[in-house]
């Protein structure tokens, strides 16, 4: 049986690699700068459509980790996010109005770009509202994380995905361009989280937190996975296999302790709850380009059309990763 998986593993990766190969087409060069790329840059990947306002604030964020080129497939946008990328010195912009759902919502594209500008970078695929928290990540730079990986020979590097939300209702907190979305949503769910391992890709899979609890209660298998491997020493072979949740090969996904240890870890804080998340849940329910016909976003529009409160008497206000630390959300491992 474990030749037979490894095979059909090996099999499945190809396929994924061809169908990026073919996807490739689909994306139109608006503006690129990718020449600037130095040998020793780690970049970052992402996708994303009508995220101008969080632009500014995301682009901040990653600079001041160090992140050195920004590769970003615009899927048709229509506020001005393709325009605002095109001007950044250090961003280059892919244009694709095709299908996000028949481009497996992204990653066919993610993975024809982590292919031919990727390799041998260390590389940081995440969405616009998620940011990377790391040991040290507020006195060390991000290259400093991944020189401690390299040393450790360590390719990929885990994350679980911790929503935030603001206290009240969510309308009652006004986003602004350029403001940091923690200023609002500085709260998450410390607690009420499932942990399983997927048998045939031997990751973790992690589900709960708020949007559990209060967008899917009646369907806790059908919550979002929280675990996430963002941050990868790129290798042309390698593909995305599910959204950032899993990877090919099989052994990039093993990124915990099998025998009780810790291993180094880290967390995406997830901005999703913002008084912007109504219109979008809007769109994205009319566009129906989301995964299961957008199952996850038509639960976002039935309950935020009732302004919900998600903050509990088990909420967690965020200060520093050496919080998440303590309560078991992410570790240092061996890294001193």
């Amino acid at each position: 049986m474990g030749v037979l998986r490894t095979y059909l593993l090996r099999w499945q990766r190809k396929r994924w690699l061809i169908r990026a190969f073919r996807k490739r087409r689909e994306l139109a060069r608006r503006s690129d700068r990718t020449k600037a790329i130095g040998a020793g840059d780690v970049l970052l990947f992402a996708t994303l459509r009508n995220e101008r306002i969080r632009l500014p604030y995301f682009l901040k964020y990653y600079r001041d980790l160090g992140i050195g080129h920004f590769l970003i497939v615009d899927n048709g946008s229509d506020d001005g996010s393709a325009e605002y990328l095109s001007d950044q010195p250090d961003v280059s912009v892919w244009h694709s109005s095709r299908s996000y759902r028949r481009s497996r919502f992204g990653i066919d594209w993610m993975n024809w770009l982590l292919r031919k500008y990727g390799h041998g970078h260390w590389t940081l695929t995440v969405d616009v509202d998620e940011f990377f928290i790391y040991p040290f990540c507020d006195t060390r730079p991000i290259t400093a994380l991944t020189d401690w990986l390299d040393a450790s020979s360590i390719k990929s590097f885990g994350t679980m995905m911790l929503d935030m939300y603001p206290k009240g209702p969510i309308s009652n907190h006004r986003y602004g361009e350029g403001q940091n979305p923690f200023d609002i949503a500085k709260w998450f769910d410390s607690g009420n989280y499932s942990i399983a391992r997927n048998k045939t890709f031997g990751n973790l899979w992690i589900q709960g937190g708020p949007r559990a609890r209060m967008f899917l209660s009646d369907k806790p298998e059908r919550a979002p996975a929280l675990n996430k491997l963002p941050l990868v020493k790129w290798d042309r072979s390698y593909a995305f296999v599910s959204s950032t949740h899993m990877l090919l090969p099989r052994g990039l996904n093993l990124v915990y302790d099998e025998f009780g240890g810790e291993k180094a870890s880290g967390i995406l804080l997830h901005a999703k709850f913002l008084d912007t998340m109504t219109d979008k849940a809007r769109e994205e329910v009319g566009r129906g380009e989301h995964f299961a016909n957008s199952t996850e976003y038509r639960a976002y529009h039935a309950r935020l059309k009732n302004d919900p409160d998600l903050w509990c008497k088990w909420s967690e206000k965020y200060i520093n990763w050496r919080q998440l630390e303590i309560l078991g959300l992410m570790s240092k491992g061996n890294w001193a």
